[in-house]
């Protein structure tokens, strides 16, 4: 009995289900006073049926409430973002993080309070990004600072490349839809508030604590590692040492969560020991506080919001003598979080994040009592392994469509790298306890330095293995979720002694091949053009079936090329761009890819689309191209400020299409 043992999964799942159908459903008041009849009426109609020992009417109304409560709650979130015009406007705004440093701005996410013209003001709602010219007086700004800012807002748009992630979306549900270019002339007024908020007091703490450990002699790329694992902080990381820890299949580890979590209340727990029967409530409390401590100084970001709230309601039923589900305690802590921002669904940390942890409180344990060892150390290695199995399993679906790679040693990665980032953490949180203490401070961050290298050197070794990953493979978002639910299903049939059916694993698998094969069937028997959105170059691809023939100014493939044919499968065929100009022939069309246009080209190929590259594509003064009855694609490649000539005459096309302003075009032929 699911709703019984899981309560919170009843809640959960029509709320998630309201929270999604807000992504094509906008209600509006016809709507929202038909759907509150229908509950109220079904409410009231359950009365009738309270005699029963089921209630089915009540059940389904209020399934039905929650999921309009999702709808609800998505809706109001998204009105929280006020609609803005590309024009120079005065705003006040409270400054939201600690400003992050880029090659030649400092990049500052604001809070709008109120958009000022002249002696009035009105309200705004929302966030937007700045990127403030360098200088001195940007770098010294702290989050919940109020500003009066002079700026141009735009509209953050995708670059609408096949398959791309969706960064718009990403930002508008960080509740950010604009940015703008500013300098130290546009930072009008810079107040200090006598109150700020705790979230921007967590900011500020992080950041003297990132000193602290800066003034102990950490620096560099250990620095930004240690801010990375401790913090969360991984604004300073090198790209490079990004992937390397993406391709070991240790990235977790930087991401503030569940393990973090974890390793401070067993460490906390084993300090108290002493507390374990009389005071075993203190003990809890004590740990409770400790862990909570943890969040607010890693910033209160989710995952480790999510980890806290967990454990919190797990050690709330120890308190209270009755032992939480496990499952129930991370939906809890889930339904809360989605309650204070219904979009945190859709983030691809919150979704690894809560995926890993399920599969670990599920399986974990059945796959770990499958072999026995006497030896202490064999027994370690082995619980490691058997929750990195777990975790993976649990994992792997999200990381092939987000990342597009599978780390193929991350067992062997998280045997070795996982026990050490736990030192790496507990020692880090001991350096700003003893940082007043010198000697004891200087020595524990002289460890911790240690610690960091060996990290660094361990995941940089196990990422630059042979066949570290498998790269280029995608998957499409149904794919993703049939390949969630038969991993799932055969990990519950194979370890849970068959508790299930084996024709509900089969049956999904089937679905999942099935879905694979629809694909793989449409791209083989579909063609379309691409002209890429690949700023600072030309890229146009053929595709043809499954053949993509690319044709760019650069020999290399694009990660936006990369990205799409690895979700279907395609195999690339590369040409780079030498000659003035390619015609191509495919699925009846003409194509002309050139980067200059005279009356004799278009006479002699008559195209159907007709795609012009390079900065400046060279167009023939009074060309008429009333003979064309085509689309016009000027490529990504073109400088911002390329213009086609007054006097060429283009009545004859169907349309323009600017890939730098309108995004990638995609055509099937």
């Amino acid at each position: 009995m699911l709703h019984k043992e899981i309560p919170f999964l009843r809640i959960g799942l029509p709320l998630i289900f309201g929270i999604i159908s807000g992504l094509y459903i906008k209600p509006d008041i016809a709507f929202l006073v038909i759907a509150g009849m229908l509950i109220i009426s079904g409410f009231l109609f359950s009365l009738f049926f309270n005699k029963y020992l089921t209630n089915q009417v009540f059940g389904y109304t209020l399934t039905f409430s929650l999921l309009i409560s999702g709808l609800l709650l998505y809706t109001k979130e998204k009105n929280n973002i006020s609609t803005l015009k590309p024009e120079k406007t005065l705003f006040a705004c409270t400054l939201s993080d600690c400003p992050e440093e880029k090659e030649n701005s400092y990049r500052l996410v604001v809070k709008l309070n109120r958009k000022i013209e002249g002696d009035k003001s009105e309200p705004v709602k929302g966030s937007i990004i700045l990127y403030n010219k360098k200088d001195s007086s940007a770098r010294s700004l702290l989050p919940g600072d109020l500003l009066i800012i002079r700026c141009t807002p735009m509209e953050i748009v995708n670059r609408a490349n096949p398959f791309e992630f969706d960064y718009r979306f990403y930002m508008e549900n960080q509740g950010i839809r604009y940015y703008a270019f500013t300098n130290n002339k546009d930072l009008i007024k810079h107040l200090i508030p006598s109150n700020r908020k705790l979230i921007h007091r967590a900011l500020i703490v992080r950041e003297k604590i990132i000193r602290m450990f800066k003034e102990r002699g950490i620096k560099g790329e250990r620095l930004a590692l240690v801010a990375a694992i401790t913090l969360g902080q991984k604004n300073m990381l090198d790209p490079e040492q990004k992937l390397n820890f993406i391709k070991a299949g240790v990235m977790h580890i930087m991401a503030v969560s569940g393990l973090h979590a974890v390793i401070l209340s067993l460490f906390v727990f084993n300090i108290l020991f002493f507390m374990k029967r009389r005071f075993n409530t203190l003990r809890i409390i004590i740990t409770i506080l400790i862990l909570w401590s943890f969040a607010f100084v890693t910033g209160l970001t989710p995952s480790v919001l999510r980890a806290t709230l967990m454990f919190s309601f797990l050690q709330a039923g120890k308190l209270s003598k009755r032992p939480a589900n496990g499952i129930n305690s991370v939906l809890a802590s889930a339904v809360f979080l989605i309650i204070i921002r219904p979009s945190v669904i859709f983030d691809a940390g919150f979704l690894l994040s809560y995926s890993a942890v399920i599969y670990i409180i599920c399986f974990y344990n059945d796959l770990y009592t499958i072999f026995s060892f006497k030896n202490w150390l064999t027994d370690k290695i082995w619980q490691s392994a058997a929750i990195t199995i777990i975790a993976q399993a649990g994992t792997l679906p999200l990381t092939i469509m987000l990342f597009n790679r599978f780390p193929t040693y991350f067992i062997l990665a998280n045997i070795t790298i996982v026990p050490l980032s736990n030192l790496l953490i507990i020692t880090g949180c001991l350096v700003p306890m003893f940082f007043q203490v010198y000697f004891l401070s200087q020595f524990l961050a002289m460890l911790l330095n240690y610690l960091t290298g060996l990290t660094e050197l361990l995941t940089s070794r196990a990422a630059s293995l042979p066949f570290s990953t498998i790269e280029n493979i995608g998957s499409t978002i149904p794919e993703c979720i049939l390949l969630t639910v038969t991993i799932f299903l055969f990990t519950h049939f194979f370890l849970k002694k068959k508790t299930i059916p084996v024709f509900c694993p089969v049956f999904f698998l089937i679905l999942f091949v099935f879905t694979g094969a629809a694909r793989d069937a449409y791209s083989k028997t579909t063609n379309e053009v691409i002209v890429y959105n690949t700023p600072g170059s030309s890229t146009i691809g053929i595709r043809t079936g499954k053949i993509l023939n690319l044709f760019s100014d650069t020999s290399m493939v694009v990660p936006e090329v990369k990205r799409h044919s690895a979700t279907l499968g395609l195999r690339i065929k590369s040409t780079v761009l030498k000659n003035k100009y390619y015609c191509i022939r495919a699925a009846g069309k003409q194509i002309l890819i050139t980067s200059f246009l005279n009356k004799k080209i278009i006479q002699n190929i008559v195209p159907d689309i007709l795609v012009l590259t390079g900065s400046r594509p060279e167009i023939e003064n009074d060309l008429n191209l009333r003979q064309f009855h085509g689309t016009l694609i000027i490529s990504s490649g073109a400088t911002s400020g390329f213009r086609i000539p007054q006097q060429v005459v283009l009545t004859g096309m169907d349309s323009i299409h600017f890939v730098k302003k309108s995004g990638a075009f995609i055509k099937r032929i």
